[in-house]
């Protein structure tokens, strides 16, 4: 597919996730390769303990695997950032109540959504599970931005303006310029390229799982919720 095509539709990967096939199951599996990271990070702080964390984080894609559709997903019903956090809260509350004997038999406690507050653990986990998702989400765009750089021959260049893409960096740009052979006046043109083409790959992440109307505010929410 070509990646204009793909980006063309908003929602495109989500979309084709709720179909059947070969196709819908490996969009399925890239949205769990995308969500992993603040699933388990929720997880995480449910239960308190790691491992049981990751295995609480395997279950859960593994059943949405198992589902083989996304049927009940709607951009017109919500953002599916918000979807999938209620699918997780909804499965870890269904295990909570199917092994939470067994689980405090075991000597590990599962803590109830509505308890936590009362076991000396945040209960802003929805800003943390937003946190990861603003992650894996910048980690894409780079992994693309770094991918596009290499197929165009610019692999080093890339790797020296890297420093300049997150807000809180900087890099020498005396030293970046030379490497480049390029003026300082030239750099600043680079950096400023570089961090326009890393933007869009941001909200090209944002657009595959957000409706149109939404991509401006998504955006928005993933640069509040890295910065604080």
């Amino acid at each position: 597919m070509n990646p204009a095509s793909f980006h063309s539709t908003r929602w495109t990967l989500v979309r084709r996730a709720q179909g059947r096939g070969e196709e819908a199951r490996t969009a399925l599996s890239e949205l769990c390769t995308i969500y992993y990271e603040p699933v388990l990070q929720f997880a995480r702080r449910w239960c308190g303990n790691e491992d049981r964390a990751k295995d609480l984080a395997h279950g859960f894609f593994e059943d949405l695997l198992g589902r083989e559709s996304l049927g009940a997903a709607d951009p017109t019903k919500g953002r599916f950032r918000s979807y999938l956090l209620a699918a997780t809260k909804h499965y870890l509350s269904h295990r909570r109540d199917k092994e939470s004997a067994a689980k405090r038999g075991g000597g590990v406690d599962l803590v109830t959504l509505d308890d936590a507050g009362h076991c000396g653990i945040s209960t802003d986990w929805e800003a943390e599970f937003d946190r990861a998702w603003a992650l894996a989400l910048i980690r894409r765009a780079l992994d693309s931005l770094e991918a596009e750089s290499e197929a165009v021959g610019k692999s080093e260049h890339f790797r020296i303006l890297l420093p300049w893409l997150d807000g809180g960096l900087q890099g020498d740009a005396a030293e970046a310029a030379t490497a480049l052979q390029i003026s300082p006046t030239a750099l600043k043109v680079a950096i400023h390229r570089l961090r326009q083409k890393f933007r869009q790959k941001i909200r090209d992440e944002i657009a595959a799982t957000a409706d149109p109307a939404e991509i401006d505010e998504e955006f928005r929410h993933l640069v509040d919720v890295w910065v604080r």
